[in-house]
């Protein structure tokens, strides 16, 4: 599996952690920026590429970063195919249920929020949950595809 990673200035530190922390588990990862640090950054300019790139290898998920995440989900979500969900820290069930009823394909994490290990805690849960494949959540999700527009 594929995964894409993007941020803006707010979540570039710790991108580049769980880029890190995904090779050192033998994941296929591209960065898709940026890939320095610049505080003036636009987040759209990197989470739109990497939600396309998502959106264009089903296989694929994306990881993206931000200040609170939720700005980047916002962008994320805006490209048909998409099911990002936010996770800034808390309870990891809100991460098992974007994967086994929502068949989430992007997680967004609020960087300001988290720890890197809730972080790292997060990203490894959210890959290793499955989708249920449960008839309702297939149902519901088909009805969310019909309303994709782009």
């Amino acid at each position: 599996m594929k995964i894409y990673l993007a941020s803006d200035h707010a979540g570039f530190e710790l991108k580049e952690k769980i880029e890190e922390f995904l090779k050192s588990k033998g994941y296929d990862v591209e960065d898709v920026g940026p890939d320095s640090f610049d505080k003036d950054d636009d987040y759209p300019d990197f989470i739109y590429p990497a939600a396309k790139k998502v959106s264009e290898s089903p296989d694929s998920k994306g990881i993206i970063f931000g200040k609170s995440g939720q700005g980047e989900a916002v962008v994320a979500n805006k490209v048909s195919g998409i099911r990002a969900m936010v996770y800034y820290g808390g309870d990891d069930e809100i991460i098992k249920l974007s994967r086994r009823h929502n068949d989430s394909n992007v997680l967004s994490i609020g960087a300001g929020f988290v720890s890197d290990e809730e972080a790292l805690k997060a990203v490894d849960v959210w890959l290793n949950t499955e989708f249920s494949g449960e008839g309702r959540h297939i149902r519901r999700i088909e009805k969310i595809k019909k309303l994709e527009v782009n």
